[in-house]
């Protein structure tokens, strides 16, 4: 038996609960449930109403088809990576801009779906600072991708981070450099991304089963197993691991990922003709040394010749292990991977080509030479002019003398001025112009900027044309103090 004071605190406490149930916010479920766990109170049409995004119509996707809907309420459910949230499930966590592989850039947080940056950055993954410290120069170097082209022509610098172009608003050019176009991955008669039978991952199609081509728009007509099965070799390896099986048959790769030749067939891809070369040069075609014929990557070595590679004579005194150790430089390769061992002598490859030379083909001048083909800079045109003053001179026309008058001409004059040259590999540049640098000695350090008459004021080095500024400094030619106390 409770005391009447008791008693009214209980009926006091009730009447609080009641009131403040029924002021709660319709979306707020316990409010439409009594507290015993009856049935919701509102109608299947207005719980899916409050279930559903503003703007959609009867029927439209309840929770964004992110969860279920129970009674106002959206009870997210996990089907992809990553978190759901939001009151209509409206939000992932997964969802926001990346940048060099971070997301934000690690320069901000992800919150429902959008970067929001930290102080001192912008852009829809807060990638881009806004306030730049960087001269044009060096912004433009760091916008250039392996190729050497900023953005990789599908972008603009800003601030050393490249902005792509998206005249779409689809977000289909992205990366780092702006490298990936989503957009060779539409179908043109479609116009579907990969033919809806997969995803597109930097401009590739990667494809559901049972589905391939390019833009997967091939269907196979047998189960991925049985495709599976017929491209698995011996050795339990599909297609060897040097080719792709697309329905049942592999498609072997000719090129090798270092991009030099190869001869790769077989159902499975299982013959490797490359094992068959004793040179590991890309001019060079000599199978079996020239002594033998290639089987599906073995050789068989004709009357006189031994060896893997039919490479030693049966002739030479020398044992073939006393002959490799002569050919072998301070590579394990044979005579430096640019010629073939004969009885301990090294023959260089190309043929002919004086390039390629020492005792063990140790020196290949063709490292020497840039895209272009130029050979450590070559030569240097530089032009300057000069005034020469002429004397008067006599000419004869029709029988009558004229005088010509004295003028001044102004005369080109072209001096040559020779970059550096090759040494076994390797680019010297010359010690007569102290100007000249760079691995292919192609580099004018003229071209870098001064300030009070000095080459980047004194305050960093010149590279390639460039000042690379000390700690504290700035600007085109270091002429920027940044740090806190003068020095």
């Amino acid at each position: 038996m409770h005391p009447p004071g008791f008693r009214n605190f209980l009926l006091l406490v009730s009447s609080l609960l009641v009131l403040g149930l029924s002021a709660a916010p319709q979306s707020f479920s316990p409010s439409l449930r009594s507290l015993s766990g009856a049935p919701c109170r509102l109608s299947r049409a207005e719980s899916e109403r409050r279930c559903r995004a503003p703007g959609q119509p009867p029927g439209g996707a309840l929770c964004h088809d992110r969860g279920r809907c129970e009674c106002g309420v959206c009870i997210c459910q996990v089907t992809e990576p990553g978190t759901y949230f939001g009151p209509l499930c409206e939000c992932h966590e997964w969802v926001c801009e990346t940048y060099d592989g971070k997301i934000c850039a690690g320069h901000g947080t992800c919150d429902c779906g959008k970067c929001k940056c930290d102080v001192g950055w912008s852009g829809e993954a807060c990638q881009y600072p806004t306030k730049c410290d960087l001269t044009k120069k060096i912004s433009n170097q760091m916008c250039r991708n392996s190729q050497d082209i900023i953005c990789s022509n599908a972008g603009t610098c800003q601030c050393g981070r490249c902005k792509c172009d998206n005249s779409y608003g689809k977000g289909l050019i992205y990366g780092k450099f702006c490298e990936c176009d989503d957009r060779e991955c539409i179908d043109d008669e479609t116009d579907e991304v990969c033919g809806g039978h997969g995803k597109c991952y930097c401009g590739n199609c990667y494809c559901e089963a049972g589905w391939h081509g390019d833009k997967c728009e091939f269907q196979c007509d047998i189960t991925p197993w049985e495709s599976k099965r017929r491209c698995t070799s011996p050795d339990g390896k599909i297609c060897s691991n040097r080719g792709t099986c697309v329905c049942g048959e592999c498609s072997c790769h000719d090129v090798d990922p270092t991009g030099d030749w190869g001869d790769i067939h077989g159902d499975t891809c299982e013959c490797d003709e490359r094992d068959c070369r004793a040179v590991y040069d890309r001019y060079s075609d000599d199978f079996c040394s020239g002594h033998g014929q290639c089987n599906c990557g073995r050789c068989d070595c004709r009357a006189g010749w031994h060896g893997k590679n039919c490479e030693h004579p049966r002739s030479c005194p020398l044992s073939p292990e006393e002959s490799t150790k002569k050919c072998q430089s301070g590579s394990d390769l044979l005579c430096s991977g640019r010629g073939k061992c004969e009885c301990g002598r090294c023959t260089c490859y190309p043929p002919g080509d004086s390039r390629v030379y020492g005792k063990t083909c140790e020196c290949d001048d063709r490292s020497c030479e840039d895209l272009e083909g130029v050979v450590c800079g070559e030569t240097l045109m530089e032009e300057s002019s000069v005034t020469q003053k002429l004397g008067e001179e006599t000419v004869k026309l029709y029988d009558t003398l004229f005088w010509m008058e004295t003028f001044i001409a102004l005369v080109t004059v072209i001096s040559i001025v020779i970059s550096g040259s090759c040494h076994c590999g390797k680019c010297i540049c010359s010690s007569e112009e102290w100007y000249i640098s760079g691995e292919f000695c192609d580099c004018d350090d003229r071209d870098c900027d001064k300030h009070d008459g000095l080459i980047c004021t004194g305050n960093g080095i010149c590279s390639c044309g460039n000042c690379e500024c000390w700690d504290g400094w700035n600007g085109n030619a270091c002429e920027i103090w940044l740090g806190t106390e003068y020095p």
